[in-house]
């Protein structure tokens, strides 16, 4: 099929790590527009536009002229440190874009799939399902809960994906979490990770998969975890062994050892088998590493 017949998806945040991966795997089957705010960013077979999401006319004149099918919203700042220190500036893309996204899909009657996050809970009764109460201990989380809240208000149809911890390849434009951590054991470093603290990662690829799931399938909250629990220390010795990275300078640490400015809750691995039996197929942690071994 032509781009010309196929329908357009929207998508925000395409020079981000996970907008950059559902950009890949969307244009498959869509024509799709991605959205780059400071980063410029060429994606092949995607036609990327530079767009201030915080001004709502922006957004409006993007709608009106791509006339999207769908809207898939990652853009977001989502460093928890960043919105700690800033939450003003945050506010404005975490919440107040996407609640205006939510009103203009509502306006235009099309699907629309918001990436939230597993950090809106506290991290004190994980696993985590769709149903269980909100409760976020960092500027970050309460960002992602106002933006949940005020979308669905705007757009009861809306689909609210939590993410995960997500890794993988990624564009110059961005990083998952682990580039960092390559980085430092390559340069023979000492990477020290936590040991208490805990989610269930997965990888750019899958969580894409999940979101072009939920467009397709879900209103209202989806978790999009994987099937593992694991520290992220425990990850880190997963990596380096799928990875074939040097290990001996991989130690262990507790979150209190490493003051940050965002709290940071112990726990907030997902259940996500609300997704699981919608088709979601996470790989093992293994296997989704070495996948990516010799691309990173």
């Amino acid at each position: 099929m032509t781009r010309s017949h196929m329908k357009k998806l929207l998508v925000t945040g395409a020079s981000g790590f996970l907008g950059w991966n559902l950009c890949q795997l969307a244009k498959e089957a869509w024509d799709v527009y991605g959205t780059y705010f400071s980063k410029t960013v060429e994606i092949p077979d995607v036609t990327v536009v530079k767009a201030d999401l915080r001004d709502f006319q922006e957004i409006k004149r993007l709608f009106s002229e791509i006339g999207p099918a769908a809207v898939i919203h990652t853009a977001a700042q989502s460093s928890p440190n960043f919105c700690q220190t800033y939450p003003e500036e945050s506010h404005s893309i975490n919440v107040t874009a996407s609640c205006n996204i939510a009103g203009l899909s509502a306006d235009y009657g099309i699907p629309c799939v918001f990436t939230s996050t597993d950090l809106v809970f506290d991290g004190l009764n994980a696993p985590y399902r769709e149903t269980d109460p909100v409760c976020p201990v960092s500027v970050y989380g309460e960002q992602k809960v106002m933006a949940e809240q005020g979308m669905r208000s705007r757009y009861p149809k809306v689909a609210l994906c939590r993410m995960p911890l997500m890794f993988g390849v990624a564009p110059p434009t961005a990083t998952s979490f682990i580039q960092p951590f390559i980085k430092i054991l390559r340069e023979g470093k000492e990477l020290n990770l936590f040991s208490d603290e805990f989610r269930t990662p997965v990888s750019g690829v899958t969580a894409a998969k999940g979101l072009l799931l939920a467009l397709e399938k879900v209103e209202g909250l989806l978790h999009l975890g994987g099937k593992e629990r694991v520290s992220r220390y425990d990850f880190g010795r997963l990596m380096v062994d799928a990875l074939q990275l040097p290990q001996e300078n991989l130690k262990a640490c507790k979150q209190k050892d490493v003051p940050m400015a965002a709290s940071r809750p112990p726990d907030v691995s997902l259940n996500s088998s609300k997704a699981f039996a919608l088709g979601y197929e996470p790989l093992s942690l293994r296997e989704e590493l070495e996948v990516l071994r010799g691309k990173l």
